[in-house]
């Protein structure tokens, strides 16, 4: 028999070794969010609900499996399955990683499983609405299958006090890749004539090459992270597969967090605006294309300029925080939410420089009121529970955040109206706020056994 050669799963490797991992660690989110920006929130929504009305009915309405939808619809519907699929599946990947050590392979199966999926995207002409919804499920439930994964390096290639600094630094390395793909993509899109291309082969490029991007730059993190091969406890009993462990491991978590009260009062408040925020960012482009008449050059030419201007909020908000606490500036910013939704129900169609304005608001609250919520849940977190915590937020986080779309989906299948499904959106700022509002922070935090910040 061999020798016992695992390692233990946390700081198995020197400094050098640490940053090679750390390195390579950056490079999964310049990677993968080349989708979340060119795909998810400029180029398929308007694209797959221009093939969806295609297939339409004289009313406006595909038949998905015999069941009338309206073709405005089909892609915050699709959205809203894909989280789905994401949360049946997370447990299981997870557990298995778990269980094995092994995070490695799965991250590489759901990655590129996403990768292919979104440079099938390519063949999404014609009325093939089905395709391109299929496509959509697999592609952006893989991303947040694969999420969960990456994120769970963080502990084993950083210690403590190195994390926020590895965790900041692989988010610019997203908003670099997001901001670079999307100038690549506004060059082709705006001289699609000269490139003898038409608009919707442009398109249709542009979401592809967001795939290769995706599984290209896979290669970095897969080279360079390893896997510690660990024995979790309990881990030769037999009776209870990786489903089992997965979903057995969330309920504990979630019964523990009975016994903080006011850390879930916290989580629950920050669940439902989170989803207003994420459901904001993937339907601004079908309503800016559909309801207000932007071009695509507009839309993307916005987003660049949110993705600029969201490490600027983001820096600001921390600014603001630090004088007048995290809870105020996040209730402030959800204010501000509030305020954009109701601009963007009177904005008047045609008119780009409305929508710029609007853009801007949005990248100056959005980096900043998610950093800042996840700064702030790390305080409520029992001292020692972080990792399991942390799980448990990421599943909630992903479990709920189908209601917006869904919500956004319905508004429209009931008016026709893109404003009224924009405006619908204010219920989760509103009932964060009220939420956010309630929770007494400071109690929270000692109830948690931490020590309190003289700014909270």
């Amino acid at each position: 028999m061999t020798a016992d050669t695992t390692e233990p799963e946390e700081y198995a490797a020197g400094p050098a070794e640490r940053r090679r991992e750390q390195r390579g660690w950056y490079f999964y989110d310049f990677a993968c969010s080349v989708y979340s920006t060119s795909v998810l929130t400029v180029f398929l929504g308007p694209y797959l609900t221009s093939v969806a009305r295609a297939a339409a009915d004289a009313e406006g309405f595909v038949h998905p499996l015999g069941i009338p939808v309206r073709a405005g619809s089909l892609f915050a519907y699709a959205v809203s399955a894909s989280i789905v699929v994401a949360v049946l599946a997370m447990p299981l990947v997870g557990a298995a990683a778990d269980r094995s050590g092994r995070k490695k392979p799965l991250l590489a199966a759901a990655a590129y499983v996403g990768a292919a999926a979104t440079t099938g995207m390519f063949f999404l002409d014609g009325d093939r609405y089905l395709l391109g919804a299929f496509l959509l499920i697999v592609a952006n439930a893989s991303l947040s299958v694969s999420m969960v994964l990456y994120n769970a390096y963080l502990p084993q290639i950083a210690e403590p006090d190195e994390r926020d600094t590895v965790s900041s630094r692989g988010w610019a390395f997203g908003y670099t890749s997001g901001a670079l793909v999307l100038v690549l993509n506004l060059i082709l899109y705006s001289g699609h004539d000269s490139f003898g291309l038409t608009e919707g082969e442009a398109v249709r490029v542009c979401l592809a090459t967001a795939g290769v991007w995706w599984g290209a730059f896979t290669v970095v993190p897969l080279r360079r992270l390893r896997d510690r091969r660990i024995r979790p406890e309990g881990a030769g009993r037999s009776g209870e597969g990786a489903v089992g462990s997965g979903w057995r491991q969330l309920r504990a978590t979630l019964k523990d967090m009975r016994r903080h009260p006011l850390t879930l009062s916290f989580l629950l408040a920050y669940l439902i605006y989170n989803d207003g925020v994420q459901t904001v960012i993937s339907q601004a482009s079908i309503y800016g294309s559909e309801e207000l008449g932007l071009d695509q050059t507009t839309l993307i030419t916005a987003v660049l300029l949110v993705q600029v201007l969201a490490v600027a909020g983001a820096l600001g908000m921390g600014r603001l925080a630090r004088t007048h606490g995290a809870k105020r500036t996040i209730l402030g910013s959800l204010a501000v939410w509030t305020l954009i939704l109701a601009a963007g129900y009177f904005l008047p169609a045609g008119s780009p420089v409305f929508f710029y304005f609007l853009a801007a608001a949005i990248g100056l609250v959005l980096g900043g009121s998610q950093a800042l919520s996840r700064s702030l849940f790390s305080h409520l977190v029992p001292r020692g529970k972080e990792a399991e915590y942390f799980s448990a937020y990421e599943m909630s986080d992903r479990g709920l955040s189908w209601l917006g779309p869904l919500v956004f989906g319905l508004a429209y299948q009931l008016t026709g109206s893109y404003r009224d499904a924009i405006i619908s959106l204010v219920i989760f700022f509103a009932v964060g706020f009220v939420l956010l509002a309630r929770v007494p922070i400071r109690r929270a935090v000692e109830a948690a056994g931490n020590p309190i910040p003289d700014r909270i």
